[in-house]
């Protein structure tokens, strides 16, 4: 049997606008309402369970896509004058990576969760 992750809660504290947030800026479908989660899902099959909460405890979150897909989030994170970092630290603000020949950026969710693009996943080499 293949292992693999079916899906994860986000905690949030406000489901919708979080969800929102993640699909307009990866350019995803629209999330869907299922039972207290707002359900964001990504290609792989795996999907972001969105869930109102009072308390949030920061995670990191990473997505990869193919360079044409940075080049367009990456387009949106700039049009909304978000802060970015090289780095998950948040020392290169400002910049980009390119680890493992590839390009990389973090910057934060509205809940304070650590999101990062990125077109190489680390270790494959460059």
């Amino acid at each position: 049997m293949a292992i693999e992750l079916n899906h994860t809660i986000v905690a949030s504290r406000d489901k919708k606008t979080s969800a929102t947030f993640l699909t307009d800026l990866l350019g995803l479908p629209a999330a869907t309402e299922f039972g207290p989660f707002q359900v964001v899902q990504v290609s792989n099959g795996v999907s972001l369970d969105f869930m109102d909460t009072d308390e949030v405890h920061p995670q990191h979150y990473a997505f990869l896509l193919s360079e044409g897909e940075f080049d367009e989030v990456f387009g949106r994170i700039r049009e909304q004058k978000l802060t970015y970092w090289a780095d998950p630290g948040h020392r290169q603000q400002g910049e980009i990576n390119t680890n493992d020949g590839g390009r990389g950026v973090y910057f934060d969710s509205p809940d304070g969760h650590v999101l990062e693009i990125l077109t190489r996943p680390y270790g494959s080499g460059g």
